[in-house]
């Protein structure tokens, strides 16, 4: 980092808020006096600009049956999920990514959470899906999915990331946008029947140790969970804020697994299979292993550890004018709740502490914000986030120290924005 990194200049008070936000205009002012980027001047067209009256004003507009189901406005058309074509050899086994620039609060409209496919998206009928559940159980089951919203229900709000997000970043600065540098995680509120009662429903065995879940996609997706967390707060979910699964999410049922890496997460859910330590090595399930530099396997890396970034400024989101911003951003961690996010303007020489903003769950995403005063120099962004365990946010240098750079998984390090004079901003690795 360059010697003359800019020093980290005061956020302003509230005084100095106000007059930036009101121009310097004395407080007797006129709304017109009220100082607009030259770019927000410029956006509008001048017949719809008071003090003429626009045409959507004058003029009916859209009865409530002309869109049966609702539609963001045209105006939001380029707020979407996108994927990176040479990322994957297929676009059937792809992922795209959410658009974590655009949003605000912490749950994830359901059009907008990114997508994982291994055989590209199922499209099932819920009247012809069936739930199994054998192995080692007292009573072999077999649930319509009628059957499984008979159950007593559960709704919580949890974030699911996949392992490989932020993967291409573990040799460099590659990717210059924040959606696609950390945009495979979402956040919703997941409804369904805790998996502990159907266990429960079927009986297990004492020999129960493992469950292998199973998908009914064409890539006979499965991953094994140990029963501890099995039996902890998975859920087999039908429902995401307030709505059925969206194909692309698993539906009719999915299997959610709070704070643990997306790939065991199990769409399109049609069985469950109870074993023992014995059967899970026969069946040589999923390990979920990473390699090491020693040449040795990191073996079950599930938790999906604290992580945070700044969504705004980021590349998408350049700085337009010189003065107040509010910095924004996420954060999480598989552990439980997030304690604190500090942010730096100087390339993590100093550090200031953010404001969280609730509601703060465990496993889940927590929405930050930073007021910073930009005075047109250069930046280096970052945010450093702290859970409730006391575990802090790594940088690359100590992450990459301990499991170097062979494994594309479990990227959790601080990520740096750099702002230019231009106010465009950029993916940069530091160090």
């Amino acid at each position: 980092m360059s010697s003359d990194t800019p020093k980290e200049p005061r956020a302003p008070g509230l005084l100095d808020r106000r007059r930036l936000l009101l121009g310097g205009a004395a407080a007797g002012g006129v709304v017109s006096s009220l100082a607009l980027a030259p770019g927000l001047r410029a956006a509008g067209s001048p017949e719809n600009l008071p003090p003429n009256t626009p045409d959507w004003s004058v003029y009916l507009g859209e009865g409530v049956d002309a869109r049966p189901y609702g539609t963001p406005s045209e105006y939001e058309g380029d707020v979407v999920r996108r994927r990176v074509e040479w990322l994957t050899a297929t676009p059937e086994s792809s992922v795209n990514f959410t658009p974590i620039h655009e949003l605000d609060g912490f749950v994830t409209p359901n059009g907008l959470c990114f997508e994982r496919h291994h055989g590209g998206r199922a499209d099932i009928s819920p009247q012809d899906h069936r739930l199994m559940i054998h192995g080692l159980v007292e009573r072999p089951l077999l649930f319509t999915v009628d059957e499984i919203k008979r159950f007593p229900q559960e709704n919580r709000f949890y974030f699911l990331e996949c392992a490989a997000n932020g993967g291409m970043e573990w040799r460099g600065a590659q990717l210059n946008g924040v959606q696609y540098t950390h945009g495979m995680i979402h956040c919703v509120q997941y409804t369904g029947v805790s998996l502990r009662t159907l266990l429960a429903e079927a009986g297990l065995k004492p020999k129960g140790s493992w469950i292998l879940a199973e998908g009914a996609d064409s890539s006979g997706m499965t991953r094994s969970i140990p029963m501890e967390k099995a039996l902890d707060d998975c859920l087999v979910a039908y429902s995401m804020n307030g709505e059925r699964l969206r194909p692309e999410q698993g539906y009719p049922l999915r299997l959610v697994v709070p704070g643990w890496e997306g790939n065991m997460w199990v769409k399109w859910l049609r069985r469950i299979e109870v074993g023992d330590a014995a059967w899970y090595h026969r069946e040589e399930t999923s390990k979920y292993t990473d390699l090491l530099p020693s040449g040795d396997a990191y073996k079950f890396t599930w938790t999906m550890e604290a992580k945070s970034v700044i969504t705004s400024p980021s590349p998408e989101k350049p700085v337009t004018t010189e003065g107040f911003q509010v910095i924004k951003g996420l954060a999480w961690s598989g552990a439980g709740k997030i304690a604190r996010v500090d942010v730096s303007l100087d390339g993590g020489m100093n550090w200031q502490t953010a404001q969280l903003h609730g509601p703060v769950l465990p496993k889940c995403l927590t929405r930050f914000t930073f007021d910073w005063h930009w005075d047109g120099k250069p930046a280096l962004l970052q945010s450093r986030c702290v859970d409730e365990t006391g575990y802090v946010q790594p940088d690359i240098a100590s992450l990459q120290e301990v499991r170097g750079v062979n494994s594309i998984y479990h990227n959790n390090s601080i990520q740096t924005w750099q702002v230019n004079p231009d106010g465009v901003v950029e993916n940069v690795r530091l160090g």
